[in-house]
């Protein structure tokens, strides 16, 4: 029952249980478990916190999450640069590293297109897409959206559009992900069965 804890506490439980995934009876159970931590690790968890808007920032070349102005895969150079996976964020590249079967580059959208929320075209890193594959050698560009409405849209524009004016592969990922799905919570073995098995867009 909520304010049954010292006014502090109660203050960390409702902090944490706004994160995703995390229900008042998670967050205090979690708040608890910061009880027994030594004061050094809280003050070290605390400034990690405090320090993140300043530490982690968009990739400068795909948009993915660095504390570089390059992230680790930008850097990698054994990464596959014929291929780009276009995502809508940037938290939903570990969920494709994790499966294990893409070695390629990535392209964050920031977003996918919404006209109930108003988000358009030009709301999206879509000019940034078009820069990158003027310099880059990719030959398939493979549409990583979520396959639920506004992410199948976002990807049906894209295809267009890429169609329109590059001479390469665009592919989509097929089955494994369920439609409807957010990408975003897709476990390893399922982003792989999607990755391995997309389809050509004509």
């Amino acid at each position: 029952m909520a304010g049954e804890y010292p006014t502090h506490l109660e203050n960390i439980i409702r902090s944490l249980a706004r994160l995703p995934g995390i229900g008042r009876r998670t967050a205090e159970r979690l708040a608890s478990a910061l009880l027994d931590w030594e004061r050094q690790e809280l003050a070290e968890l605390g400034t990690a916190i405090v320090e993140l808007p300043d530490k982690i920032h968009p990739c400068k070349e795909c948009g993915n999450l660095s504390d570089e102005d390059l992230c680790r895969i930008c850097r990698d150079p054994r990464r596959d640069t014929t291929l780009l996976c276009v995502v809508e964020q940037a938290r939903q590249i570990p969920v494709i590293e994790k499966c294990g079967h893409y070695h390629g580059l990535y392209h964050v959208l920031g977003g996918r297109l919404s006209p109930l929320e108003g988000i358009e075209a030009s709301d999206l890193n879509i000019g940034s897409l078009y820069e990158r594959l003027g310099k880059l050698t990719v030959t398939e560009v493979i549409l990583s959206t979520s396959p639920d409405v506004e992410g199948e849209a976002t990807a049906a524009y894209l295809a267009e559009e890429l169609h329109g004016h590059f001479d390469l592969q665009v592919s989509r990922i097929a089955q494994g992900i369920p439609v409807g799905a957010d990408l975003n919570y897709a476990d390893a073995a399922t982003m792989a069965m999607a990755i391995n098995s997309r389809r050509r867009v004509p």
